[in-house]
């Protein structure tokens, strides 16, 4: 029999999202009644299939609202906004196009995109009517149903105050934490990451109570100190995704939501509501047991002999003086061992992990050497680079017999 031991809070700690208001303003008059004027702009079709993929990442499925399957798309002299919503999770993005004539038009999201990028390299033109929208490249043409664009609802902006940080960090904490959070809605807490105050930076963390992923962003003054928020790990996805190298992140935190503007795109999400698990009561203060092994070897050597760990079959690692052994088992598949390389300080022991969790923690851990650090077979396990000392991923072993 195997099990997993989780990194388990009790109930107290996980505080349910209470239900989200709408990034509206209050009262009932919160749609948009302007009415939609014709609109007319020519613009490259590699420009615009960019803005349209990234706006319409955020497009939901209609539900009670079908008009935000849509994308709201606003033209404003040279200056067009695509804005897609499913009112937890906003992005605009905005381009520059030949501007004929100012308007607005909801377009059906997904068939605009897959009209687009079909289209024939070079200029596209875009009008509408109304209630008709026609798309022309090329030789093709394409008339498309409009959404009534005064039912699209007018999402507010989030208020608060604006701070600059550095991309380049600010993404690499990105992929080393998000990863870490649950997919599980049914435990919203644990699908955000935690931006918190920490040491006059920034700190980074979350959990899906198996591994706990943490990273520090020196410098990075976001919040006053004791401030913390929980970001949904959906929309730094996102983030992550608009964020490349030469712009600027510009943060605007507010009491209920997140705004994230880079270049031409600006994202906005609700926060998450209530207390985040106390990690660090999670993290041992001692590990007796300690491993330093080449972290590109021993993320090979794991993949290889994860191929038979099969339906959820942890991998076990077993500590010698100077070496570290990888090994396998599926009963109905077979088995497979590897020996690494090590050099380890001491009880004998071996510990059994999840390989995908292992492997990821791995995997975005920075540096030529890794250390894995235990208490025991049971009590979580520390992952960390001593050429990385700002990140660290805790590790619940799996329980076997």
């Amino acid at each position: 029999m195997e099990s997993r031991t989780a990194l388990r809070q009790g109930s107290r700690d996980l505080v349910p999202n209470s239900q989200a208001l709408l990034l509206l303003p209050p009262g009932s008059d919160h749609i948009c009644r302007r009415k939609a004027r014709a609109l007319r702009f020519r613009c490259e079709q590699d420009v615009l299939v960019e803005a349209l993929t990234t706006a319409g990442r955020a497009a939901g499925r209609g539900g009670s609202l079908p008009v935000l399957s849509g994308l709201r798309l606003q033209l404003e002299g040279d200056r067009l906004e695509l804005t897609g919503s499913d009112l937890d999770l906003t992005i605009c993005a905005t381009v520059k196009v030949a501007g004929e004539e100012d308007g607005r038009a909801v377009l059906p999201a997904r068939l605009a995109l897959e009209i687009i990028r079909l289209l024939e390299p070079g200029a596209v033109e875009l009008s509408t009517d109304g209630t008709e929208g026609r798309i022309v490249g090329g030789r093709s043409e394409f008339s498309l149903h409009l959404m009534p664009v005064e039912e699209y609802p007018q999402l507010a902006e989030p208020g608060g105050d604006s701070v600059t940080l550095d991309t380049g960090e600010f993404a690499e904490g990105l992929r080393q934490v998000v990863p870490a959070a649950s997919s599980d809605e049914s435990r919203p807490i644990l699908t955000g990451v935690m931006l918190t105050a920490e040491g006059g930076g920034l700190r980074l963390v979350a959990t899906d109570s198996y591994r706990l992923a943490v990273r520090d962003l020196p410098g990075s003054s976001v919040l006053e100190e004791g401030q913390s928020v929980l970001i949904p790990s959906r929309a730094l996805q996102e983030v992550a995704r608009m964020l490349s190298d030469g712009d600027d992140l510009e943060i605007v935190l507010g009491e209920r939501d997140a705004s994230f503007m880079v270049g031409g795109v600006r994202l906005s999400t609700r926060l998450i509501e209530g207390e985040f698990p106390s990690y660090r009561n999670l993290i041992p203060e001692n590990h007796p047991n300690r491993v330093m092994v080449g972290r590109h070897a021993l993320i090979e050597a794991l993949r290889r002999v994860k191929l038979l760990a099969r339906e959820g079959a942890p991998v076990r690692l077993t500590f010698d003086t100077d070496s570290v052994r990888l090994v396998a088992i599926s009963q109905d598949v077979g088995q497979a061992s590897e020996e690494l390389d090590a050099k380890y300080e001491g009880a004998e022991l071996t510990v059994a992990f999840n390989p995908e969790f292992l492997l990821e923690g791995l995997e975005v851990t920075a540096g030529d050497e890794v250390a894995l650090e235990t208490v025991d077979s049971l009590r979580p396990a520390l992952v960390r680079s001593p050429e990385s000392p700002d990140f660290l991923y805790l590790l619940m072993p799996v329980r076997v017999s």
